[in-house]
């Protein structure tokens, strides 16, 4: 217990420390959000919040940003809003370090997932609105293959090959095959929506969701390049590798590596007071 304590007391808190070059999710998040200040409206600075807001000897105020770490000035409110800056037990700190990247990195999934869910919802409207109007179809299309045909000279019908083959094949399945395509595709379609919604809002039951819908899903896809490589399904395969991954071992699913009470104790090292009072003092300076 020890040794855990002293680990954690000289870990560097986040974005202070390490490899400059390496990517500050915290700067982004500034960048993306704005600085997270806290006080700003107080009409008093008291010792207590040396942490928070500082002043100088000219009465300029400090701000110290709580996500990024950096200290701004401000200006003493000319009609202050409440006497002193908040207590800790009222401020909810912003995500920094390791939950901050992994929040970012959800969010991609559903963006990726979100897409699947528009595309699959469109196919799936369509199959199911040609499923129900295909008899009304059926006639006009064939009528306009023919003169298409007769126009260019060649013979009339349509011919198995190319997209207007495989339409001619769509209009010779039964309609109750295309709707059991089409209500099984807007399933699918629901699934990634949902998978969506949970991983933007970074829930737990979403991770093991997309971990179990996406690592089923790796099966026919490896079968379709066994029948035939694309760059496409290559592509599609190497992202759902690394999704797959990414929630086993740096979410830590199932209990890999922890599981969820060490993902929690990362969570309280990076996103904590203690983290906060890692970091060396800021201004004001002399």
């Amino acid at each position: 217990m020890a040794e855990e304590e002293d680990r954690t007391a000289s870990t560097p808190a986040p974005g202070t420390g390490g490899d400059e070059r390496r990517l500050r999710y915290e700067l982004l998040g500034c960048a993306l959000h704005g600085h997270h200040l806290e006080g700003v409206g107080a009409e008093q600075v008291r010792p207590a919040d040396g942490l928070l807001v500082r002043e100088d000897r000219d009465g300029l105020r400090w701000h110290r940003c709580l996500r990024c770490d950096a200290w701004l000035p401000v200006t003493p409110p000319p009609h202050p809003d409440r006497p002193h800056p908040p207590d800790r037990d009222e401020i909810t700190l912003p995500l920094r370090g390791k939950p901050l990247r992994d929040r970012y990195v959800l969010r991609l999934i559903a963006i990726d997932r979100l897409l699947h869910f528009v595309v699959l919802g469109a196919l799936a409207a369509g199959i199911l609105a040609f499923a129900d109007e295909r008899a009304s179809l059926q006639a006009p299309f064939y009528r306009f293959m023919d003169l298409l045909q007769n126009g260019l000279g060649g013979a009339g019908g349509v011919s198995e090959r190319g997209l207007l083959g495989e339409v001619a094949k769509a209009f010779a399945v039964r309609s109750s095959t295309l709707w059991l395509i089409g209500l099984v595709i807007a399933a699918y379609a629901l699934l990634e929506g949902v998978e969506a919604v949970g991983l933007w809002f970074a829930k737990r039951w979403a991770e093991y969701l997309t971990f179990v819908a996406t690592t089923v899903l790796l099966v026919p896809e490896v079968y379709e390049l066994m029948s035939r490589v694309t760059v496409t399904k290559v592509l599609t395969l190497v992202i759902n590798l690394a999704v797959v991954a990414y929630l086993l071992f740096a979410k830590r699913l199932f209990g890999i590596r922890g599981g969820g009470r060490a993902e929690a104790a990362e969570r309280e090292r990076d996103v904590s007071w203690h983290a906060l009072e890692r970091v060396p003092p800021g201004p004001p300076r002399p």
